[in-house]
């Protein structure tokens, strides 16, 4: 398939997505409140339900620091972090195969000097590189999706995730927990 027919895939499939959540009404469980309230109730089934609506959320754009922040109230500093990096890590393995497989490396097909160049340097270092927007970028939705249509091997792509999302991460965990008490926030 050709690189646009790839593009407009992508984009048609995404809008279709974020259409289907807004007129399900799925996108109001996408809230502090609601992600916390399940981790509370049952911890398997809300890490269930965490894992799937951060994957599904990632896909249409909801911030992956909602879904932080319910973790960190709901199971504290620690627990929450190691849940929403397991999470995350779903989250973008998911991501990427869902656009990989309908976009597949449409990006590495763009002509021009800008492109080459980012792609020479992915091409060089690619776990450094992801490893770096990982750390700047973490799980924004854009990210996933450029890196997916970008021809960068999975793998490579994997353990760029691994390594680049445990410090901010932790930093957010921090920021969260350090918030919580502040607000006089109920945890736990």
């Amino acid at each position: 398939m050709p690189r646009y027919q790839r593009l407009l895939a992508v984009i048609v499939f995404l809008g279709v997505l974020a259409l289907a959540f807004q007129l399900s009404g799925l996108r109001e469980h996408f809230n502090l409140a609601f992600l916390h309230q399940k981790l509370l109730d049952n911890k398997l089934s809300g890490l269930l339900i965490f894992v799937l609506l951060f994957a599904l959320g990632n896909l249409i754009q909801i911030p992956g620091s909602v879904f932080l922040a319910a973790a960190v109230l709901a199971l504290g500093e620690a627990w929450g972090g190691v849940v929403t990096y397991v999470a995350a890590i779903a989250s973008c393995v998911f991501t990427f195969w869902v656009i990989r497989l309908l976009g597949g490396d449409a990006l590495r097909q763009l002509r021009g000097r800008v492109a080459r160049r980012i792609f020479v340097q992915l091409d060089a270092h690619p776990v450094r590189s992801i490893a770096l927007l990982r750390m700047l970028l973490q799980t924004v939705p854009a990210l996933n999706y450029v890196l997916a249509m970008s021809g960068v091997r999975f793998r490579d792509y994997l353990v760029g995730t691994l390594l680049g999302l445990p410090l901010p991460i932790l930093l957010y965990c921090v920021f969260f927990d350090y918030l919580a008490k502040a607000l006089h926030l109920a945890r736990f």
